[in-house]
Protein backbone atom coordinates (compact mmCIF):
# COMPACT_ATOMS: atom_id res chain seq x y z
CA UNK A 1 0.00 0.00 0.00
CA UNK A 2 1.34 3.39 -0.95
CA UNK A 3 2.12 5.77 1.85
CA UNK A 4 -0.55 8.38 2.43
CA UNK A 5 0.39 11.84 1.27
CA UNK A 6 0.45 14.63 3.81
CA UNK A 7 -1.98 17.40 3.09
CA UNK A 8 -2.32 20.86 4.59
CA UNK A 9 -5.80 22.13 5.36
CA UNK A 10 -7.20 25.60 5.24
CA UNK A 11 -9.32 26.77 8.18
CA UNK A 12 -12.52 26.52 6.12
CA UNK A 13 -11.81 22.91 5.13
CA UNK A 14 -11.68 21.67 8.72
CA UNK A 15 -15.03 20.97 10.34
CA UNK A 16 -13.91 19.23 13.54
CA UNK A 17 -13.56 21.86 16.32
CA UNK A 18 -10.68 20.07 18.05
CA UNK A 19 -8.71 19.75 14.80
CA UNK A 20 -9.15 23.49 14.16
CA UNK A 21 -7.71 24.25 17.58
CA UNK A 22 -4.77 21.91 17.07
CA UNK A 23 -3.99 23.44 13.67
CA UNK A 24 -4.08 26.91 15.23
CA UNK A 25 -1.99 25.74 18.17
CA UNK A 26 -4.82 26.42 20.62
CA UNK A 27 -5.44 24.21 23.64
CA UNK A 28 -8.60 22.08 23.28
CA UNK A 29 -11.25 22.40 25.99
CA UNK A 30 -11.24 19.19 28.03
CA UNK A 31 -14.30 18.58 30.21
CA UNK A 32 -14.92 15.93 32.86
CA UNK A 33 -18.51 14.70 32.99
CA UNK A 34 -19.96 12.42 35.67
CA UNK A 35 -23.40 10.99 34.95
CA UNK A 36 -25.49 10.74 38.13
CA UNK A 37 -29.15 10.01 37.55
CA UNK A 38 -31.37 10.04 40.63
CA UNK A 39 -33.38 6.96 39.70
CA UNK A 40 -30.87 4.20 40.44
CA UNK A 41 -32.75 0.91 40.75
CA UNK A 42 -30.06 -1.16 42.50
CA UNK A 43 -29.25 1.30 45.33
CA UNK A 44 -31.59 4.32 45.69
CA UNK A 45 -29.66 7.61 45.30
CA UNK A 46 -26.50 5.52 45.13
CA UNK A 47 -24.44 8.38 43.75
CA UNK A 48 -24.67 10.41 46.96
CA UNK A 49 -24.78 7.55 49.45
CA UNK A 50 -21.97 7.86 51.98
CA UNK A 51 -18.93 5.67 51.29
CA UNK A 52 -16.26 5.86 54.02
CA UNK A 53 -17.65 9.22 55.11
CA UNK A 54 -17.76 10.80 51.63
CA UNK A 55 -20.65 10.89 49.13
CA UNK A 56 -19.89 8.27 46.45
CA UNK A 57 -19.71 10.93 43.74
CA UNK A 58 -17.37 12.98 45.93
CA UNK A 59 -14.52 10.49 45.46
CA UNK A 60 -14.35 10.93 41.69
CA UNK A 61 -15.07 14.66 41.84
CA UNK A 62 -12.14 15.13 44.23
CA UNK A 63 -9.85 13.24 41.84
CA UNK A 64 -11.08 15.20 38.81
CA UNK A 65 -10.78 18.62 40.45
CA UNK A 66 -7.39 17.91 42.05
CA UNK A 67 -5.96 16.64 38.76
CA UNK A 68 -6.02 20.29 37.57
CA UNK A 69 -6.40 18.74 34.13
CA UNK A 70 -9.89 19.77 33.12
CA UNK A 71 -11.11 23.13 31.88
CA UNK A 72 -14.48 22.30 33.42
CA UNK A 73 -15.88 19.56 35.67
CA UNK A 74 -19.56 18.67 35.36
CA UNK A 75 -22.17 16.42 36.89
CA UNK A 76 -25.18 15.52 34.75
CA UNK A 77 -28.22 14.82 36.91
CA UNK A 78 -31.99 15.07 37.16
CA UNK A 79 -32.12 15.18 40.97
CA UNK A 80 -32.05 18.19 43.33
CA UNK A 81 -30.04 16.53 46.12
CA UNK A 82 -27.40 15.22 43.72
CA UNK A 83 -27.12 18.72 42.27
CA UNK A 84 -26.47 20.18 45.75
CA UNK A 85 -23.77 17.62 46.52
CA UNK A 86 -22.14 18.10 43.11
CA UNK A 87 -21.87 21.86 43.58
CA UNK A 88 -20.53 21.41 47.11
CA UNK A 89 -17.71 19.29 45.66
CA UNK A 90 -16.75 21.87 43.05
CA UNK A 91 -18.66 20.73 39.96
CA UNK A 92 -20.91 22.56 37.55
CA UNK A 93 -24.27 20.94 36.89
CA UNK A 94 -25.86 19.87 33.62
CA UNK A 95 -29.55 19.50 34.41
CA UNK A 96 -30.44 16.73 32.01
CA UNK A 97 -33.77 16.62 30.20
CA UNK A 98 -36.50 14.03 30.91
CA UNK A 99 -35.76 12.48 27.51
CA UNK A 100 -32.35 11.26 28.69
CA UNK A 101 -33.37 10.54 32.30
CA UNK A 102 -35.39 7.41 31.66
CA UNK A 103 -34.36 3.92 32.80
CA UNK A 104 -33.73 3.00 29.17
CA UNK A 105 -31.62 6.09 28.40
CA UNK A 106 -28.01 5.36 27.45
CA UNK A 107 -24.90 7.17 28.66
CA UNK A 108 -24.18 8.17 25.07
CA UNK A 109 -27.55 9.94 24.72
CA UNK A 110 -26.84 12.01 27.84
CA UNK A 111 -23.32 12.87 26.70
CA UNK A 112 -24.65 13.91 23.28
CA UNK A 113 -27.17 16.22 24.94
CA UNK A 114 -24.41 17.71 27.10
CA UNK A 115 -22.11 18.25 24.10
CA UNK A 116 -24.94 19.89 22.18
CA UNK A 117 -25.46 22.38 24.99
CA UNK A 118 -21.71 23.01 25.38
CA UNK A 119 -20.28 23.53 21.88
CA UNK A 120 -16.95 24.76 23.26
CA UNK A 121 -16.06 21.33 24.67
CA UNK A 122 -13.62 19.42 22.44
CA UNK A 123 -12.68 16.37 24.51
CA UNK A 124 -15.02 14.70 26.98
CA UNK A 125 -13.90 12.50 29.87
CA UNK A 126 -16.89 10.51 31.08
CA UNK A 127 -16.00 9.41 34.62
CA UNK A 128 -18.13 6.80 36.34
CA UNK A 129 -19.38 7.88 39.78
CA UNK A 130 -19.15 4.25 40.90
CA UNK A 131 -15.33 4.12 40.70
CA UNK A 132 -14.25 5.57 44.07
CA UNK A 133 -10.58 4.46 43.89
CA UNK A 134 -9.80 6.74 40.95
CA UNK A 135 -6.71 8.95 41.42
CA UNK A 136 -5.71 12.18 39.61
CA UNK A 137 -2.68 10.53 38.02
CA UNK A 138 -4.92 7.94 36.34
CA UNK A 139 -6.76 10.75 34.58
CA UNK A 140 -3.61 12.69 33.68
CA UNK A 141 -1.93 9.69 32.09
CA UNK A 142 -5.06 8.62 30.21
CA UNK A 143 -5.87 12.09 28.83
CA UNK A 144 -2.23 12.40 27.81
CA UNK A 145 -2.78 9.58 25.33
CA UNK A 146 -5.16 11.91 23.48
CA UNK A 147 -3.44 15.27 23.90
CA UNK A 148 0.15 14.03 23.52
CA UNK A 149 -0.04 10.78 21.55
CA UNK A 150 -2.87 11.55 19.14
CA UNK A 151 -5.43 8.91 20.11
CA UNK A 152 -9.12 9.79 19.70
CA UNK A 153 -10.61 7.48 22.33
CA UNK A 154 -9.15 6.08 25.55
CA UNK A 155 -10.88 3.85 28.09
CA UNK A 156 -9.88 2.21 31.38
CA UNK A 157 -9.18 -1.51 31.66
CA UNK A 158 -8.00 -3.95 34.31
CA UNK A 159 -6.12 -7.21 33.86
CA UNK A 160 -8.12 -10.26 34.94
CA UNK A 161 -7.01 -13.87 35.26
CA UNK A 162 -10.39 -15.56 34.86
CA UNK A 163 -10.95 -18.70 32.81
CA UNK A 164 -14.18 -18.27 30.86
CA UNK A 165 -16.59 -20.98 29.73
CA UNK A 166 -19.49 -20.91 27.29
CA UNK A 167 -22.89 -20.64 28.96
CA UNK A 168 -25.32 -23.52 28.47
CA UNK A 169 -28.94 -22.46 28.59
CA UNK A 170 -31.25 -24.36 30.91
CA UNK A 171 -32.76 -27.34 29.12
CA UNK A 172 -30.19 -27.35 26.33
CA UNK A 173 -28.66 -30.74 25.56
CA UNK A 174 -25.18 -29.45 24.81
CA UNK A 175 -21.90 -29.39 26.67
CA UNK A 176 -20.02 -26.28 27.67
CA UNK A 177 -16.65 -25.46 26.18
CA UNK A 178 -13.69 -23.33 27.19
CA UNK A 179 -13.50 -19.87 25.69
CA UNK A 180 -10.03 -18.73 26.60
CA UNK A 181 -8.03 -21.80 27.62
CA UNK A 182 -7.14 -25.34 26.68
CA UNK A 183 -8.48 -27.56 29.50
CA UNK A 184 -5.85 -30.18 28.63
CA UNK A 185 -3.09 -27.67 29.29
CA UNK A 186 -4.26 -25.25 31.93
CA UNK A 187 -1.67 -22.49 32.41
CA UNK A 188 -0.44 -21.42 35.83
CA UNK A 189 -1.42 -17.88 36.76
CA UNK A 190 2.20 -16.72 36.64
CA UNK A 191 2.56 -18.15 33.13
CA UNK A 192 -0.52 -16.40 31.74
CA UNK A 193 -0.77 -12.67 31.10
CA UNK A 194 -4.52 -12.73 31.61
CA UNK A 195 -7.03 -10.63 29.66
CA UNK A 196 -7.81 -6.92 29.58
CA UNK A 197 -11.38 -6.11 30.60
CA UNK A 198 -13.09 -2.73 30.81
CA UNK A 199 -13.35 -1.64 34.44
CA UNK A 200 -15.77 1.22 33.75
CA UNK A 201 -13.74 3.94 35.51
CA UNK A 202 -13.72 6.36 32.57
CA UNK A 203 -14.18 6.78 28.83
CA UNK A 204 -12.40 9.66 27.10
CA UNK A 205 -13.18 10.63 23.52
CA UNK A 206 -13.29 13.53 21.07
CA UNK A 207 -16.31 15.53 20.06
CA UNK A 208 -16.10 14.01 16.59
CA UNK A 209 -16.66 10.50 17.89
CA UNK A 210 -19.60 11.59 20.06
CA UNK A 211 -21.20 13.30 17.07
CA UNK A 212 -20.81 10.03 15.16
CA UNK A 213 -22.75 8.30 17.92
CA UNK A 214 -19.90 6.27 19.45
CA UNK A 215 -17.91 6.43 22.67
CA UNK A 216 -15.04 4.26 21.48
CA UNK A 217 -13.95 4.96 17.95
CA UNK A 218 -11.23 6.34 15.73
CA UNK A 219 -7.68 5.70 16.89
CA UNK A 220 -8.30 3.67 20.07
CA UNK A 221 -6.14 3.14 23.14
CA UNK A 222 -6.72 1.60 26.55
CA UNK A 223 -5.34 2.72 29.91
CA UNK A 224 -4.57 -0.14 32.28
CA UNK A 225 -5.38 0.39 35.96
CA UNK A 226 -4.28 -1.87 38.78
CA UNK A 227 -6.82 -4.34 40.16
CA UNK A 228 -6.68 -2.59 43.54
CA UNK A 229 -8.10 0.58 41.98
CA UNK A 230 -10.76 -1.17 39.91
CA UNK A 231 -13.83 -0.95 42.12
CA UNK A 232 -17.30 -0.74 40.62
CA UNK A 233 -20.40 -0.55 42.82
CA UNK A 234 -23.54 -2.04 41.31
CA UNK A 235 -25.35 -3.79 44.13
CA UNK A 236 -25.55 -3.46 47.91
CA UNK A 237 -23.22 -6.39 48.52
CA UNK A 238 -20.42 -4.39 46.90
CA UNK A 239 -20.70 -1.54 49.40
CA UNK A 240 -18.76 -2.95 52.41
CA UNK A 241 -16.12 -4.35 50.05
CA UNK A 242 -15.76 -0.94 48.38
CA UNK A 243 -15.45 0.82 51.77
CA UNK A 244 -12.53 -1.38 52.77
CA UNK A 245 -10.91 -0.90 49.36
CA UNK A 246 -11.34 2.87 49.29
CA UNK A 247 -9.94 3.29 52.80
CA UNK A 248 -6.80 1.55 51.61
CA UNK A 249 -6.48 2.64 47.98
CA UNK A 250 -8.73 5.70 47.62
CA UNK A 251 -7.56 9.25 46.92
CA UNK A 252 -7.96 11.46 50.00
CA UNK A 253 -6.84 14.78 48.58
CA UNK A 254 -3.66 16.78 48.21
CA UNK A 255 -2.97 17.47 51.87
CA UNK A 256 -1.09 14.83 53.83
CA UNK A 257 -3.31 13.63 56.70
CA UNK A 258 -0.40 12.68 58.96
CA UNK A 259 0.24 16.35 59.81
CA UNK A 260 -2.92 16.67 61.98
CA UNK A 261 -1.83 17.96 65.36
CA UNK A 262 -5.03 19.41 66.82
CA UNK A 263 -8.69 18.31 66.90
CA UNK A 264 -11.37 20.81 67.86
CA UNK A 265 -14.84 19.42 68.53
CA UNK A 266 -18.17 20.89 69.59
CA UNK A 267 -19.45 19.80 72.98
CA UNK A 268 -23.15 20.10 72.17
CA UNK A 269 -24.22 18.28 69.02
CA UNK A 270 -20.97 16.36 68.55
CA UNK A 271 -19.58 14.99 71.81
CA UNK A 272 -23.12 15.00 73.27
CA UNK A 273 -26.48 14.62 71.56
CA UNK A 274 -27.31 18.27 72.34
CA UNK A 275 -29.74 17.50 75.12
CA UNK A 276 -29.47 18.77 78.71
CA UNK A 277 -31.26 16.62 81.28
CA UNK A 278 -32.79 18.16 84.43
CA UNK A 279 -33.36 16.04 87.52
CA UNK A 280 -36.25 16.43 89.95
CA UNK A 281 -33.83 18.27 92.23
CA UNK A 282 -33.07 20.76 89.46
CA UNK A 283 -29.63 19.35 88.64
CA UNK A 284 -28.56 19.68 85.00
CA UNK A 285 -26.84 16.72 83.33
CA UNK A 286 -25.44 15.73 79.94
CA UNK A 287 -24.86 12.25 78.56
CA UNK A 288 -21.40 11.08 77.41
CA UNK A 289 -20.73 8.00 75.31
CA UNK A 290 -17.80 5.87 76.48
CA UNK A 291 -16.84 5.19 72.84
CA UNK A 292 -16.38 8.92 72.27
CA UNK A 293 -14.27 9.23 75.43
CA UNK A 294 -12.09 6.37 74.17
CA UNK A 295 -11.81 8.15 70.80
CA UNK A 296 -10.29 11.16 72.56
CA UNK A 297 -7.74 8.94 74.31
CA UNK A 298 -6.87 7.21 71.04
CA UNK A 299 -6.01 10.58 69.48
CA UNK A 300 -4.01 11.69 72.49
CA UNK A 301 -1.89 8.52 72.19
CA UNK A 302 -1.22 9.57 68.59
CA UNK A 303 0.02 12.97 69.86
CA UNK A 304 -3.09 14.79 68.64
CA UNK A 305 -4.26 17.46 71.07
CA UNK A 306 -8.03 17.46 71.59
CA UNK A 307 -9.96 20.58 72.67
CA UNK A 308 -13.74 20.66 73.15
CA UNK A 309 -15.63 23.86 72.33
CA UNK A 310 -18.68 24.88 74.35
CA UNK A 311 -20.43 27.71 72.53
CA UNK A 312 -22.22 30.66 74.05
CA UNK A 313 -25.26 29.78 71.89
CA UNK A 314 -25.64 26.39 73.62
CA UNK A 315 -24.30 27.15 77.08
CA UNK A 316 -23.85 24.67 79.91
CA UNK A 317 -22.90 25.70 83.45
CA UNK A 318 -19.17 26.25 83.90
CA UNK A 319 -19.09 23.81 86.80
CA UNK A 320 -20.60 21.14 84.54
CA UNK A 321 -18.07 21.91 81.81
CA UNK A 322 -15.26 21.43 84.34
CA UNK A 323 -16.68 18.05 85.41
CA UNK A 324 -17.00 16.94 81.79
CA UNK A 325 -13.43 18.08 81.13
CA UNK A 326 -12.17 15.97 84.03
CA UNK A 327 -14.21 12.99 82.83
CA UNK A 328 -12.97 13.02 79.22
CA UNK A 329 -9.41 14.09 80.02
CA UNK A 330 -9.07 17.12 77.76
CA UNK A 331 -9.52 20.89 77.80
CA UNK A 332 -12.92 22.53 77.28
CA UNK A 333 -13.13 26.09 75.99
CA UNK A 334 -16.26 27.41 77.70
CA UNK A 335 -18.63 30.09 76.37
CA UNK A 336 -17.10 30.48 72.89
CA UNK A 337 -18.92 33.29 71.07
CA UNK A 338 -17.17 33.21 67.67
CA UNK A 339 -16.00 29.76 66.55
CA UNK A 340 -13.73 30.96 63.75
CA UNK A 341 -11.98 33.58 65.91
CA UNK A 342 -11.43 31.09 68.73
CA UNK A 343 -10.08 28.40 66.39
CA UNK A 344 -7.77 30.96 64.74
CA UNK A 345 -6.46 31.96 68.18
CA UNK A 346 -5.85 28.34 69.22
CA UNK A 347 -4.21 27.54 65.90
CA UNK A 348 -1.87 30.54 65.95
CA UNK A 349 -0.97 30.04 69.63
CA UNK A 350 0.33 26.60 68.68
CA UNK A 351 2.02 27.72 65.47
CA UNK A 352 -0.15 25.43 63.33
CA UNK A 353 -1.40 25.71 59.76
CA UNK A 354 -5.01 24.93 58.89
CA UNK A 355 -3.98 21.63 57.27
CA UNK A 356 -2.72 20.53 60.70
CA UNK A 357 -6.14 21.11 62.26
CA UNK A 358 -9.08 18.69 62.32
CA UNK A 359 -12.50 20.09 63.15
CA UNK A 360 -15.79 18.45 64.09
CA UNK A 361 -18.88 20.64 63.99
CA UNK A 362 -22.59 20.24 63.53
CA UNK A 363 -24.32 23.42 62.34
CA UNK A 364 -24.13 26.69 60.40
CA UNK A 365 -21.70 28.49 62.79
CA UNK A 366 -19.18 25.72 62.05
CA UNK A 367 -19.22 25.97 58.25
CA UNK A 368 -16.17 28.25 57.91
CA UNK A 369 -14.08 26.07 60.20
CA UNK A 370 -15.25 22.91 58.44
CA UNK A 371 -14.16 24.39 55.11
CA UNK A 372 -10.77 25.61 56.34
CA UNK A 373 -9.66 22.62 58.40
CA UNK A 374 -7.36 20.03 56.84
CA UNK A 375 -9.78 17.33 58.00
CA UNK A 376 -13.35 18.03 59.03
CA UNK A 377 -16.37 15.97 59.99
CA UNK A 378 -20.00 16.17 61.08
CA UNK A 379 -22.24 13.62 62.83
CA UNK A 380 -24.82 11.71 60.80
CA UNK A 381 -27.69 13.86 62.07
CA UNK A 382 -26.07 17.24 61.24
CA UNK A 383 -28.04 19.76 59.09
CA UNK A 384 -27.42 19.85 55.34
CA UNK A 385 -25.53 23.17 55.50
CA UNK A 386 -22.77 21.57 57.58
CA UNK A 387 -22.94 18.23 55.77
CA UNK A 388 -21.99 19.95 52.51
CA UNK A 389 -19.05 21.74 54.13
CA UNK A 390 -17.50 18.70 55.83
CA UNK A 391 -14.91 16.43 54.26
CA UNK A 392 -16.18 13.42 56.22
CA UNK A 393 -19.70 12.49 57.31
CA UNK A 394 -19.93 10.03 60.18
CA UNK A 395 -22.23 7.04 60.04
CA UNK A 396 -23.08 7.59 63.72
CA UNK A 397 -25.11 10.36 65.29
CA UNK A 398 -23.96 12.97 67.82
CA UNK A 399 -23.38 11.48 71.26
CA UNK A 400 -23.61 7.98 69.78
CA UNK A 401 -19.99 7.33 68.80
CA UNK A 402 -19.52 9.93 66.04
CA UNK A 403 -16.39 11.39 67.68
CA UNK A 404 -14.88 7.90 68.09
CA UNK A 405 -15.55 7.22 64.40
CA UNK A 406 -13.85 10.45 63.32
CA UNK A 407 -10.91 9.72 65.64
CA UNK A 408 -10.46 6.30 64.01
CA UNK A 409 -10.66 7.94 60.58
CA UNK A 410 -7.89 10.40 61.50
CA UNK A 411 -5.67 7.60 62.83
CA UNK A 412 -6.32 5.48 59.73
CA UNK A 413 -5.28 8.32 57.43
CA UNK A 414 -2.15 8.94 59.49
CA UNK A 415 -1.20 5.27 59.18
CA UNK A 416 -1.98 5.27 55.47
CA UNK A 417 0.25 8.31 54.91
CA UNK A 418 3.04 6.84 57.06
CA UNK A 419 2.94 3.60 55.06
CA UNK A 420 3.11 5.55 51.82
CA UNK A 421 6.08 7.57 53.10
CA UNK A 422 7.90 4.37 54.06
CA UNK A 423 7.17 2.88 50.63
CA UNK A 424 8.51 6.02 48.94
CA UNK A 425 11.71 5.75 51.00
CA UNK A 426 12.10 2.12 49.93
CA UNK A 427 11.73 3.13 46.30
CA UNK A 428 14.27 5.95 46.63
CA UNK A 429 16.77 3.71 48.40
CA UNK A 430 16.37 1.00 45.76
CA UNK A 431 17.60 3.12 42.87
Amino acid sequence: MAAAKKRSFSENEVTDTRNVKILRGDKPHIAALILARGGSKGIPLKNIKMLAGVPLIGWVLRAAVDSELFDSVWVSTDHDEIEKVAKAWGAQVHRRSPQVSRDASSSLETIQEFMGLNPGVDIICNIQATSPCLHPYHLKEAVGKITDEGFESVFAVVRRHHFRWEEVKKGACTCTKALNLDPCSRPRRQDWDGELCENGSFYITSRRQIEKGILQGGKLAYYEMGAEYSVDIDVDIDWPVAEQRVLRYGYFGKDKPEVVRLLLCNLSGCLTDGQVYVSSQGLEMVSLNTRDCMGIRILQKENVEVIILSSAENPIPKAMAERVSAQIGCEIQHGVENKLSEVERLRKDRGLEWKEVAYMGNDEPDVQCLNLAGLSAVPLDAPLVSLNAAKYTCTRAAGRGALREFAEHIVLLKKKAKAQLEQDLIHRNTF
